[in-house]
């Protein structure tokens, strides 16, 4: 008999194109080669689309149709590094669908994720299981460890982006199961104007990403200080 294939899953973190962190993309084909990966996930919020949030918008960004560019321009580099993947849908991903149903357009008339940015060899959806272990975006799940409270509610292993400032692992183990919660941290730029919301919190957003070996868990962090091999000034 032939050896089931090994699932060597990559999990991308948050990505808010354009507003991703400098060198995250060579940080995350540098991890998929190390474990030798061949799956990747995207954890969600591929784009950040800012100008058509109904939050407050930052005078100095890009209106609807430029940032649209842009985070088509940023897309399209990622989806040439990883041509083959699957996409958690974000809170931020239907930030369009959520300002076209204010207004009573309905469904039938938006494209959907992978012609608006021309990515057919991704899979987009609200969840994804491999290997008994759920893979969701996370949206309305927050806390201080958000994948380890709802993998208790769901009874299953998860492993969630969403929440930028939370990356890490904890485990649940029963008399006859081995449950585990991971928060991928994500590859986002706190110093962009997307966030500047955020520019007086003491806690920032922790860049990581998460490889999972047949439903094991490991949490990379990406070496970002001054000196380090993915400090900003080294791209």
């Amino acid at each position: 008999m032939s050896k089931s294939k090994e699932n060597r899953v990559l999990a991308i973190g948050d990505l808010h194109c354009p507003c991703e962190r400098k060198g995250y993309m060579q940080f995350v084909k540098d991890i998929y080669k190390k474990y030798k990966c061949n799956q990747t996930v995207f954890m969600g919020d591929i784009t950040d689309n800012h100008a058509v949030s109904f939050f407050t918008k930052h005078p100095d960004m890009p209106g609807a149709n430029d940032e649209y560019e842009l985070a088509y321009q940023h897309t399209q580099r990622w989806y040439r590094a990883f041509p083959k993947a699957k996409v958690c849908i974000g809170n931020h991903d239907v930030r369009i669908i959520k300002a076209a149903e204010s207004v009573g357009i309905p469904a039938k008339f938006l494209r959907d994720f992978a012609e608006v940015w021309q990515t057919p060899g991704w899979t987009w959806d609200w969840e994804f299981l491999i290997d008994d272990v759920a893979y969701t975006h996370g949206t309305q799940m927050s806390g201080i460890h958000p994948a380890y409270n709802n993998m208790r509610k769901m009874a299953t292993s998860l492993v969630l982006g969403h929440n930028h400032a939370r990356s890490g692992i904890k485990y649940l183990v029963n008399a006859r199961h081995r449950f585990f919660g991971m928060d991928v941290g994500c590859g986002v730029d706190d110093s962009a104007l997307a966030f500047a919301y955020g520019k007086h919190c003491r806690i920032r957003s922790v860049i990581s990403c998460g490889v999972i070996i047949n439903g094991i868990p490991h949490i990379e962090i990406m070496p970002i200080q001054k000196g380090e091999k993915y400090y900003d000034k080294n791209f």
